[in-house]
């Protein structure tokens, strides 16, 4: 397999797409408006939220800059959970469900491909209901949980752990100086279970995914694309490749010691790749049982933050054709999560 290989075609969609893939480009998102699912979609978000009861949280753009929502696995009871003028985004529960931890602008309108500029953000957690806003982290973004109590997230070169919003910042890894990273910006850093490794997506100067080692403060590149993550057992990998039906698809590898087993192709990894115009896939986030995925896709435009993405849900090992698009909003609706009562 050579990921670094891209047809023709393939390559200019890309180069294209790229500044917006991974990396939203300018202007604040439109509010949009509601649209209702035909028939047979309205039928098939019942079924899959009867199959699996939970809530599922996202950023949207449909009241303002970017706010969380929460809604049911059916597509329901869709609430904005925050509100106000700052871009709130990258939401993530914490493994009890009690909390969501999310990245929020300083002050208003500030684009995605801003996301490793420190200063403009701060990192809090709300519960599920939009009470008790804390903060728990000044100058930073793409936080993630470690623990109920515990987080990783990135301040400037650096990759951080905190326990508790009272607790010190202990450094994992700083990008500066390391020549395997050239000055790459750090992104959606994911801890291991073992609390060994650190899988990352890379912007900026360079454009990969993988793996480092905190230890050895060694850097494994696993392969190109955007939004790498842990599978819950730890065992795999998956991120966001540029290839696929709609220039983008997911993937899955799996890992051993920091390091994938074995070399894989294409086919072999490919995980989901939604069929028909709208399989352009970003934002993938397993559940905590890994059985199911969610994501969203837009059939034109790139902007993280901008273009017209929709909520997909699907249950992993049935045919891609199964999944089930639950939003129907023309704004922007990114990075969603899913808990599951009891998957955890």
């Amino acid at each position: 397999m050579n990921h670094d290989f891209l047809g023709k075609g393939l390559l200019l969609a890309f180069a294209l797409g790229s500044l917006a893939g991974c990396g939203a480009l300018s202007g604040a998102p439109p509010k949009g408006s509601e649209e209702a699912p035909e028939q047979e979609e309205a039928a098939a978000m019942r079924a899959i939220g009867a199959k699996v009861p939970g809530t599922i949280v996202w950023s949207s753009s449909r009241i303002g800059n970017h706010d969380l929502f929460t809604m049911k696995t059916d597509g329901t009871d869709v609430t904005a959970i925050t509100k106000g003028d700052e871009v709130d985004w990258f939401p993530r529960f914490s493994p009890d469900g009690s909390k969501i931890l999310f990245s929020r602008s300083k002050k208003g309108w500030v684009s995605e491909r801003d996301a490793n500029d420190s200063d403009k953000w701060d990192v809090y957690t709300v519960n599920p209901d939009g009470s008790e806003l804390v903060k728990w982290a000044e100058n930073a973004s793409w936080a993630s949980w470690v623990s109920n109590d515990e987080i990783v997230f990135v301040r400037g070169s650096k990759i951080l752990r905190k326990k508790g919003t009272d607790g010190a910042e202990t450094e994992l890894m700083d990008g500066k100086g390391v020549s395997e990273l050239d000055g790459a910006l750090l992104q959606q850093p994911g801890l291991s279970a073992d609390g060994k490794f650190i899988a990352i997506t890379l912007r900026g100067s360079m454009r990969e995914t993988g793996i480092w080692d905190i230890e050895k403060k060694t850097w494994t590149k696993t392969g190109l694309g955007c939004q790498v993550a842990w599978t819950p057992d730890g065992s795999e990998i998956y991120w966001v490749n540029p290839s696929g039906n709609g220039g983008s698809e997911v993937f899955r590898m799996p890992i051993a010691d920091g390091k994938p087993q074995k070399e894989l192709s294409d086919d072999e990894l490919a995980f989901m790749d939604l069929p028909g115009r709208r399989s352009h896939e970003y934002f993938p986030q397993l559940s905590a049982d890994g059985k199911w995925l969610v994501w969203g896709a837009t059939q034109r435009g790139h902007d993280h933050d901008i273009a017209d993405y929709e909520i997909y849900l699907w249950e992993v090992g049935t045919p891609a054709e199964r999944a089930v698009r639950l939003s129907y909003h023309s704004g922007n609706d990114r990075w969603p999560d899913l808990f599951i009562s009891g998957a955890r």
